[in-house]
């Protein structure tokens, strides 16, 4: 809460402490000094204009001391107390009700036409007043003055009665106006600051949760698949140790192959992880981790494509910007080898497209012959891929299950997931469901947004 909030709750419940109380005493201290003040000026001075006049003194004080303690009430009704000063001012009463009542008038918020207005009936009534005093003051002295001198005097002595406590007043309300208004802006500008405080936070949880979602399902995508051809390949190892010892042998070259590779790419990711988990802050640990983590997943990505392009080694060597269609030849050819019956069909003209649509198509085909290999052993599949104008469009389709061996593949549930949220964040369309023979499809249209450079 601001300072002025604070001040303002105090003032509304009442708290006998805190800045807004006391510079509400030290207010009415100054109006009851100035009221008292204003009582004695007052009445001494209708006293004096009752003798002179031949009337009771009394009478002058009976007057002098409501019209004087009139000042407690210029706060709450500044236009009633000029009007008592305008009133008096024949009698020769009432200069500081006067002086205090056109000050604090021009420092309200009164309209500026009824200052304006009230202003110069102040000024009208001294004029007269000083006018007519200063003429039988002279002729009672035997001085008689030029006429212009009179109205000189008279025209001074009434604008330094009345102009100072006006342009002060309206110098004093102007800028009170204007730190009210600054100090509402800074208000304004500390509760806007605070929602977006609160919206970056917001945003940076918000990124932190996409990001490491996007890891995961990088980190599935990279390791799920090769380890799922691994146990396949030693399922199928298994099955042929005996009878054919020739392609025992190959399968379990494969299995080599693909286990150093999945070796080697959760030694680097778990090695992110245990880095960044060992010496780092909150938030700087948190970014760092975060930038290593989408850097090795992107390389181990790019690996995998490598990998199935023949581009791979155990020692890590060139990779490239990623998995894309190229490759898709490649990928049905290592479930050729674990033994399923896939196939490759393309429709349409060859032609490249965006980097992010090129690898979503292929992670989708991936994923899909994985969950092949897990949940429908022996079933044949069909891997479709169609160039269309604006868009890439794929199917991967499989029939019932010929009863072969299960690999025991653990599923997580993850995979269907994630496909969809990778063509859906492209903004294309994607559909999954059994088929009426017993199988299962899987359809993605993906539109070619940006083209590769």
């Amino acid at each position: 809460m601001t300072t002025t909030g604070a001040i303002a709750e105090a003032g509304a419940r009442g708290a006998p402490s805190g800045p807004w109380w006391w510079a509400r005493r030290r207010s009415m201290a100054l109006d009851v000094a100035l009221a008292l003040v204003s009582v004695l000026e007052c009445v001494l001075e209708g006293v004096q204009f009752a003798d002179e006049h031949g009337l009771p003194g009394v009478l002058g004080a009976v007057v002098g001391i409501p019209a004087g303690a009139s000042l407690l009430l210029r706060r709450r009704w500044p236009v009633a107390v000029v009007l008592v000063s305008i009133a008096i001012t024949p009698a020769e009463m009432g200069f500081l009700l006067s002086i205090v009542g056109l000050y604090t008038l021009a420092a309200s918020e009164v309209p500026r036409r009824i200052t304006a207005v009230l202003a110069g009936a102040s000024l009208a009534g001294t004029l007269i007043v000083t006018f007519v005093r200063f003429q039988q003051d002279m002729a009672q002295d035997g001085y008689q003055p030029g006429f212009w001198v009179v109205v000189a005097f008279t025209v001074a002595m009434a604008l330094g009665l009345t102009a100072p406590p006006v342009l002060l007043g309206l110098y004093v309300g102007a800028r009170r106006r204007l730190v009210d208004s600054l100090r509402e802006r800074a208000d304004g500008l500390e509760r806007e600051l605070s929602l977006l405080a609160d919206r970056a936070e917001e945003r940076a949880v918000w990124a932190r949760n996409e990001e490491r979602t996007r890891i995961a399902r990088e980190m599935h995508d990279v390791v799920a698949h090769r380890v799922s051809l691994m146990v396949v390949h030693a399922a199928a190892l298994q099955a042929v140790a005996l009878k054919d010892p020739e392609k025992a042998s190959k399968n379990a070259g494969l299995v080599g192959d693909m286990g150093r590779q999945a070796l080697t790419e959760l030694r680097e990711m778990l090695g992110v992880l245990r880095t960044s988990s060992d010496g780092m802050v909150a938030e700087k640990s948190a970014a760092a981790q975060t930038q290593r983590l989408a850097a090795v997943a992107a390389v181990a990505s790019a690996r995998v494509s490598a990998g199935a392009a023949g581009g791979h080694d155990d020692d890590g060597g060139p990779v490239g910007d990623g998995p894309c269609l190229d490759g898709l030849a490649d990928l049905v050819g290592q479930s050729r080898a674990a033994g399923m019956a896939v196939e490759l069909s393309v429709e349409g003209e060859e032609r490249a497209y965006g980097r992010r649509v090129e690898r979503t198509a292929y992670r989708v085909v991936q994923e899909a012959l994985t969950n092949v290999h897990k949940h429908a052993p022996g079933a044949k599949a069909q891997v479709r891929l169609a160039h269309r104008e604006g868009e890439v469009a794929l199917q991967v389709e499989n029939g019932p299950s010929d009863g072969g061996a299960d690999a025991g593949l653990p599923s997580g549930g993850n995979g269907l997931v994630g496909m969809r949220e990778r063509v859906s964040a492209l903004g294309g369309v994607f559909v999954s469901g059994p088929t009426e023979a017993g199988g299962f499809r899987v359809s993605a249209v993906i539109p070619d947004r940006v083209r590769a450079v």
